[in-house]
């Protein structure tokens, strides 16, 4: 749906811009000096007539909706876009309700039709919560966290996160070792999936801090996750220009563990701020409909960790 509305963004700009152009070059002089012979042979008076030249329905039209459509799409496309948070797999940072704001120059300037990149402004960094679209259907939209960057080594076990980071200008068979990511228990029960009680450790990746849930019983076999030919089946090496991601709420997120490796033409921009945050749980015998929200959580809004 994303890609349709830019479509049909940059179809509305250039048209109402096209009929506003010509309409200039070509027609509008036109209608002046009919106007003024017109008002002339009939009043003997050109004071008004340009007044008299009434604009045409679609160029009054074009007029008006070309300032706020051009607007509209310089900003969607090149500065900030909007997305709704639909599911909790990114839990505790991001919550079901949750309006953000995303980043689309900070790793990239694209063209809003073919998403080609124009011009290079900076790449993710470990930590980042982006925005991508699913490599396995690329018109979704997906958030997650950045975990691997390009030449890391990544491995996932026993719900701990392992990172052999690589090195410039060295192999990275031979570079840096595997370290665990730091971790450190917060609370739990704060949270609650499938009636169990969910633990929230904070999570340190590079320089940013930030939460992160584990259920006590649930856990994915290695089995289950995506197997990168010539590494164990809980291992990865992240390929050059891709990266590798996880859902802070590692126990209920389908991410690279499950089907691979983000590529940098997939990297719509980074989530930066929540906007606006509605509450939508009810009591069972509620009459209102579920897409009507209960309440704003005003307390949400602001920075991303």
């Amino acid at each position: 749906m994303a890609n349709y509305f830019s479509l049909f963004l940059v179809f509305l700009t250039v048209a109402s811009g096209l009929i506003w152009l010509l309409d200039s070059l070509f027609f509008a002089s036109k209608r002046k000096a009919k106007a003024t012979a017109t008002g002339a042979s009939i009043a003997g008076s050109t004071a008004n007539a340009e007044e008299k030249a009434e604009l045409p329905y679609i160029v009054d039209t074009a007029q008006q909706i070309f300032p706020i459509i051009a607007f509209v799409l310089i900003l969607r496309s090149f500065l900030y876009e909007p997305f709704q948070i639909p599911s909790g797999s990114m839990m505790p940072t991001l919550l079901v309700g949750d309006f953000i704001l995303v980043e689309k120059y900070a790793y990239g300037i694209k063209d809003p039709v073919f998403r080609k990149k124009m011009i290079e402004t900076g790449t993710p960094e470990r930590g980042d919560v982006v925005v991508f679209k699913y490599p396995e259907e690329p018109n979704i939209d997906y958030i997650k966290r950045v975990v691997g960057l390009p030449g890391d080594t990544v491995v996932y076990r026993n719900k701990q996160v392992y990172i052999k980071p690589a090195c410039e200008g060295a192999s990275t068979q031979n570079c840096g070792k595997l370290r665990p990511v730091d971790v450190e228990f917060k609370s739990r029960g704060e949270f609650v999936q499938d009636m169990a009680p969910l633990l929230r450790y904070t999570e340190q990746l590079g320089d940013v801090a930030h939460d992160i849930l584990r259920h006590p019983m649930r856990d994915v076999h290695p089995s289950h996750f995506y197997t990168q030919p010539g590494t164990r089946s809980n291992e990865w090496r992240v390929p050059e220009g891709q990266y590798f991601v996880l859902g802070d709420n590692r126990d209920n997120s389908r991410d690279s563990r499950f089907w691979g490796f983000v590529p940098d033409e997939n990297l719509v921009g980074e989530a930066v701020a929540i906007w606006i945050s509605f509450e939508f749980e009810r009591a069972p015998d509620s009459w209102l409909p579920s897409w009507i929200p209960t309440g704003v959580r005003f307390s949400r809004v602001g920075g991303i960790d």
